[in-house]
């Protein structure tokens, strides 16, 4: 597993507008330059944040992302998707 580039991925988002920019507006193409797993990649693109959590990524990493509405998050369906359940 590569959770190196998944919390990276997450500082980014929180960290760098460009790249926060690059995601909100192709997800697919942003997260093409990092060395993920097609699991990793698949739960980014869904919003998966709890797949994500159970590959080993950290949830205050991942909250960064429904910060932004980064791959479909926020809020009220980041809290929802933690739990297991598909959010909104």
């Amino acid at each position: 597993m590569s959770i190196y580039a998944v919390h990276k991925i997450c500082h980014l988002v929180d960290k760098d507008p460009d790249f926060r920019d690059r995601v909100l507006g192709s997800p697919a193409e942003a997260l093409s330059e990092f060395a993920l797993t097609d699991a990793e990649r698949s739960a980014f693109l869904a919003g998966d944040v709890r797949r994500l959590h159970d590959l080993g990524a950290h949830g205050f990493l991942l909250g960064r992302l429904a910060r932004y509405g980064a791959f479909g998050l926020d809020r009220n369906n980041y809290v929802t998707r933690m739990k297991g359940g598909p959010g909104e």
